[in-house]
């Protein structure tokens, strides 16, 4: 346990997620605080790692302004953290209030916003789908007449696929866009372009990337939410063209989006006509849907762990030391289950290093040196889920 003086870190989400981060960060010596939601008092916390907890019923942020304010009077908060993607924005708000060093507002939207984020790698010469706003009606028709579709619609502050529609022309269209309301100018539209998705998961200290891990989605985020698949993602094979176009095109987003330390989760669109790459969206967290331990199995690298790491060793002016990553491949398999507890042991292979344990779930990572033997095993799953365990149900319809 270090010696030094001890930091207070309030960690905020309103999700029940970051376990790995709280842990270490007390391991770092400091104090770790959770501001979290009252329904998720039962989760499974570190209460062990945890030195008190604050509950919200829901959240309003005057009221969670007015309550860490009066908590101030007594703990000196040295950090604000959000660990999930839904609290990037309601914790920047609150950095600005304290004046608490970190990510503020402006930056703060190019991590959530889908329309701050395009806007801004345009900007920055990164290349992106051609998008517009839902503000101008003029400059709806004028895009609906340059940009044949089809066309996606995308809320600006929603988390993966959530929400996400397809639109084939331009009467279905305006009859999305009418029946948005006053709700449309938090949405945008952009060209579909088919293609493979990639994610890279990463580390940032000092503006610079340090860690990162390119992956591809062998099924679409789109496709699963909307098709009820199941999803699947790879480690992409080290020094491939592509690794190697994206490692670089992630940087450039963390630099040009104002990334100073801290995790990230990126994604990309190879295009399927082209090739060409574009940028998709990124976020100022560890990535989704067990693909930390995807990473972290395949590199060695928890990514929630070295982000606490990365807060603590800023935050005392130290320098940060990447642990050696390893250099092996790693793939995840997870789909609905038709049974509340599927019985896996008939996955036997040696390569699975992580089984899901979520009632009416099933999944795997496989780990190996070879990347083909990932894809294989993963083949092999995909096709015996599909046909003795899946289960599907249809997309929450959140857009209109």
């Amino acid at each position: 346990m270090s010696t030094k003086r001890p930091l207070n870190f309030l960690c905020v989400t309103t999700y029940h997620k970051g376990a790995d981060f709280i842990k270490s960060c007390k391991a770092e010596g400091n104090n770790v605080y959770l501001l979290t939601k009252k329904k998720l008092e039962h989760e499974m916390w570190p209460w062990e790692a945890i030195d008190d907890v604050f509950y919200v019923e829901n959240w309003n942020q005057n009221d969670v302004t007015k309550g860490i304010a009066y908590k101030f009077r007594t703990i000196k908060f040295d950090r604000f953290v959000a660990l999930d993607d839904f609290d990037v924005e309601k914790v920047a708000l609150l950095r600005e209030h304290f004046r608490m060093p970190g990510m503020g507002r402006t930056t703060s939207h190019y991590f959530r916003d889908k329309l701050a984020m395009r806007m801004k790698a345009q900007e920055e010469g990164v290349k992106v789908p051609e998008f517009t706003a839902l503000f101008h009606d003029e400059d709806i028709n004028a895009y609906a007449d340059s940009m044949s579709g089809p066309w996606l619609l995308k809320p600006r502050l929603e988390a993966s696929a959530t929400g996400i529609k397809k639109i084939n022309n331009r009467e279905e269209l305006w009859q999305i866009v009418n029946a948005l309301q006053d709700e449309r100018d938090n949405y945008l539209i952009e060209k579909f372009a088919p293609g493979d998705v990639y994610h890279v998961d990463g580390l940032n200290v000092d503006g610079k990337v340090v860690f990162s891990r390119v992956s591809k989605y062998l099924d679409t985020p789109l496709e699963v939410a909307h098709g009820g698949g199941v999803f699947r993602s790879a480690t992409c094979k080290m020094g491939s063209k592509i690794e190697k176009a994206l490692t670089k095109m992630n940087a450039d987003v963390m630099k040009a989006f104002g990334m100073q330390f801290g995790a990230s989760h990126t994604e990309f669109i190879a295009s399927k006509d082209t090739g060409e790459l574009f940028f998709l969206e990124t976020s100022s967290r560890v990535g989704g849907a067990n693909l930390a331990e995807m990473v972290e199995l395949a590199s060695g690298i928890n990514l929630w762990g070295e982000w606490a790491r990365i807060e603590s060793a800023t935050l005392r002016k130290e320098n940060y030391k990447l642990p050696k990553p390893k250099n092996q491949y790693a793939g995840i398999v997870v789909s609905l289950s038709r049974f509340e507890n599927p019985d896996t042991s008939s996955f036997n292979d040696a390569e699975i290093a992580w089984r899901m344990n979520k009632k009416w779930h099933i999944g795997m990572i496989v780990v190996s040196d070879s990347a083909d033997r990932v894809m294989e095993l993963l083949d092999t799953y995909t096709k015996r889920i599909a046909s003795d365990f899946h289960a599907s149900i249809p997309a929450p319809d959140k857009s209109l």
